[in-house]
């Protein structure tokens, strides 16, 4: 539902508002591939040093590598990226998928992850309007869909991301965010307490790790943000998603049952749910 203060702004001034959002979501959504092909390898580099110095090892000297170190490049030629050539969709589209070097294919994975990102950042605008509320939104759904890929391609969800977004929805909610500070610490609490004891259950159950522990810090980090009365919405909006999804590509794609499917990109889904629409599905839900 629309806020108030959206609804009561002129017409151009709100599409204005969402095309603005909408290019700075593609620019954003750009940032967040870097953030989900470089951030595993970062940490992969960091437990490697860390490893080396608890057995006291050296530490092999290797080149900057971090979110801005190197600039982009082709990863099939090295063919460095220039600006008009990185450019949210358009290059891509321009390009026709290619490198304007070598000639290899591009992932379609850029233009999605931007393109996803782009009409997200303006739906939320027009939702919540362009304001602090708004503003505070993008930074929840810019993170969960870092998250959201990250897990999908290393079953990582990492504490890089999922900490700093618990202690933002706190932060947020003592200055009269989405819900009472109150029921956003029971809901980090609950959130995280929920998936423990499922974890520790089915364990004990079936002798195996049925989803990781960064799964309770993102549950969370969604209840510190939504609070605990939309983590029911969260978890069986997640549930039924997952459902779906993982029987579909049992069914269709030939996935192997044996192996494990991430379950952040479910839970993700679930708080962008909960988010948009969680009051009115709990508030239909209850009425007699």
């Amino acid at each position: 539902m629309r806020s108030l203060s959206l609804l009561a702004e002129p017409a151009t001034l709100v599409w204005i508002q969402v095309g603005f959002a909408f290019v700075v979501g593609a620019m954003i959504g750009s940032f967040l591939n870097v953030v989900v092909y470089r951030l595993p390898r970062m940490l992969e580099r960091q437990w490697q040093e860390e490893c080396a110095h608890l057995r006291d090892e050296p530490v092999a000297s290797q080149a900057t590598y971090n979110l801005a170190t190197p600039g982009s490049a082709c990863p099939h030629c090295g063919h460095a990226i220039r600006w008009f050539e990185n450019i949210p969709m358009l290059s891509f589209a321009l390009l026709r998928g290619c490198c304007n070097h070598c000639g290899a294919s591009i992932s379609g994975r850029y233009p999605l992850v931007e393109g996803f990102t782009a009409l997200l950042s303006a739906f939320t605008v027009w939702h919540f309007g362009a304001n602090a509320m708004g503003l505070a939104a993008l930074l929840l759904v810019w993170s969960l869909i870092a998250l959201a890929f990250i897990d999908a391609d290393t079953q990582l969800l990492p504490d890089n991301i999922t900490l700093p977004l618990l202690w933002m929805g706190l932060l947020w909610n003592l200055a009269g965010g989405f819900v009472p500070l109150e029921d956003a610490v029971i809901g980090a609490v609950a959130g995280y307490l929920v998936l423990w004891l499922v974890y520790h259950v089915f364990k004990l159950v079936t002798g195996k790790e049925g989803m990781g522990y960064g799964d309770f810090k993102l549950l969370a980090a969604l209840g510190a943000w939504l609070g605990w009365g939309l983590l029911p919405v969260i978890i069986l909006a997640s549930s039924v998603v997952g459902a779906v999804i993982g029987t579909a590509m049992i069914a269709l794609a030939g996935h192997d049952r044996a192996k494990p499917l991430p379950f952040g990109p479910y839970l993700a889904l679930g708080g962008l749910i909960a988010l948009f629409w969680g009051n009115v599905i709990v508030q239909t839900y209850l009425q007699p």
